[in-house]
């Protein structure tokens, strides 16, 4: 079975940092492409970055150029989003995501359920 299990979520203030965890586990980690994706209430998801089989390439969305960091460690089937210099339009639902391709750019076919940050100003 496949599962994708996210930690690492909260509450911070403006400027502080967080980072966020995906455990993966049931199918072979090595050869997808994770992502990130995030939802706001009220709003539709946005992909925020994404990270590649391989080359470990990386996809970021323009709202957070800069300022997060994605990473993956394959011999611990894990990803993670290191997120500085939080801004309160971060604030959304985080949900990791694995994709059916070694390369970003292409539908994610496995969730998890996602972690709630919140950035107050």
């Amino acid at each position: 079975e496949v599962q994708l299990v996210e930690s690492g979520g909260g509450l911070a203030q403006a400027g502080e940092s967080l980072r966020l965890s995906c455990a993966a586990s049931g199918f072979s980690f090595d050869d997808h492409a994770i992502g990130w994706v995030r939802q706001a209430p009220g709003k539709e998801r946005e992909g925020v970055s994404c990270v590649s089989a391989g080359d470990g390439g990386t996809d970021y969305a323009n709202s957070v150029k800069g300022r997060f960091t994605i990473s993956r460690d394959d011999a611990k089937n894990t990803v993670y989003l290191q997120m500085n210099s939080l801004k309160p339009e971060d604030t959304a639902v985080y949900f990791c995501a694995a994709s059916g391709s070694s390369w970003c750019g292409f539908t994610y076919d496995a969730w998890g359920q996602g972690t709630q940050v919140t950035v107050s100003s």
